[in-house]
């Protein structure tokens, strides 16, 4: 799926946010300025989470409470800053996600090789940057689960 502005990339994942639920974990994968961020903040509006969704490189991750009763937690981390330390899988186990993975919607940047191994069933998003500022999404399904809940939405590429 093509998402020609930041907008559209903001509107894809308040589209996405509608099918996911607490217990998700979803990766975000790409290049520096892919739109990650964009597609987190675009699902944080959908989550109807509290607060700015913003990069959380410098403090690995961020929670963002549900704004009302009754709606999902999202945290958010960007793993990015782990490439460069002697033990990034330890660096993610003490963040301790699967803590807060079943009661949120876990949302992680740069994180391939990395998280996968919190659940078997969870979302892969890849994303590319074309030189018109265009994006491409590809979404990656892993798991029992996720086929029959994207099915319902509407433009959303076929699932691999």
């Amino acid at each position: 799926m093509t998402l020609p502005t930041v907008a559209d990339t903001h509107a894809f994942g308040r589209r996405l946010a509608a099918v996911l639920r607490a217990g998700d974990l979803v990766l975000l994968t790409g290049p520096l300025g892919a739109g990650k961020t964009a597609l987190a903040q675009g699902i944080g509006a959908g989550l109807r989470v509290q607060g700015q969704v913003t990069s959380p490189t410098f403090v690995i991750a961020r929670v963002h409470r549900p704004a009302t009763a009754g709606g999902v937690a999202m945290v958010h981390v960007d793993a990015y800053r782990l490439g460069d330390v002697k033990d990034p899988v330890g660096e993610i186990d003490a963040l301790d996600l699967d803590a807060t993975l079943e009661d949120s919607v876990t949302l992680v940047e740069w994180g391939e090789g990395l998280v996968e191994r919190l659940t078997d069933d969870h979302l892969e998003l890849r994303l590319t940057r074309h030189d018109d500022d265009s994006r491409t999404v590809t979404v990656v399904a892993h798991g029992q689960g996720w086929p029959g809940r994207l099915r319902g939405l509407q433009d959303l590429p076929d699932v691999d």
